[in-house]
């Protein structure tokens, strides 16, 4: 989603002179990304329906502070990424098992995909999430900004406080881990 700031603008003075349905406006533009973004950080979806929910939470609590110029995407970007580093600490210190499926169910469908070709694509979908979350932080939350948000290099210098030249630099360095780490599992499959 392309943020309008005139829309965002609008929407967070209404809401700090006290027009609290201004908010109900602000999640119903924001929810869906905000949450897409979660979910591909923490993998789990009550974590990420939670996570976005205290974003809006603290956008309530902070609106008389928000200046009036604020760039409303880059606050709720910042806040949520910093929701979700702190939330994958926390659940690296105490691991628990996700009942979320990490994959569709396989196509028996006539013309579709073998099961062999499913459960390789299913390996391959494992693989890379695995890979992608042992990404630190920074470079994680970069890439997922970029591929899947598609938000463009300065508005993620603005999430990250970073330079545009350091955003291109992040995902050099993202690209270049992920391939490292994917490397060996390309090269095992390959020779099936």
């Amino acid at each position: 989603m392309k943020p309008e700031p005139d829309i965002d603008r609008d929407q967070l003075l209404e809401l700090q002179r006290g027009t609290d349905m201004a908010l109900n406006g602000l999640i119903e533009r924001w929810e869906r990304p905000l949450f897409a973004f979660a979910w591909r950080y923490v993998r789990q979806t009550a974590d990420a329906h939670d996570l976005v929910a205290e974003v809006f939470v603290r956008l309530y609590q902070q609106r008389a502070r928000l200046r009036p110029d604020t760039k409303l995407s880059a606050w709720l970007f910042t806040t949520l990424t910093n929701l979700c580093h702190n939330q994958h600490r926390w659940r690296h210190r105490h691991p628990t098992v996700s009942l979320d499926a990490a994959t569709d169910a396989p196509s028996n469908a006539a013309g579709g995909p073998s099961p062999s070709d499913e459960l390789e694509r299913a390996e391959s979908v494992v693989a890379l999430d695995a890979a992608l979350q042992r990404l630190p932080h920074e470079l994680k939350t970069t890439l997922l900004l970029y591929h899947y948000e598609a938000l463009s290099y300065r508005e993620i210098s603005e999430i990250m406080a970073c330079s545009e030249r350091g955003v291109e630099t992040r995902l050099y360095r993202a690209k270049q881990k992920l391939r490292a780490e994917l490397a060996a599992y390309l090269h095992e499959t390959a020779g099936r």
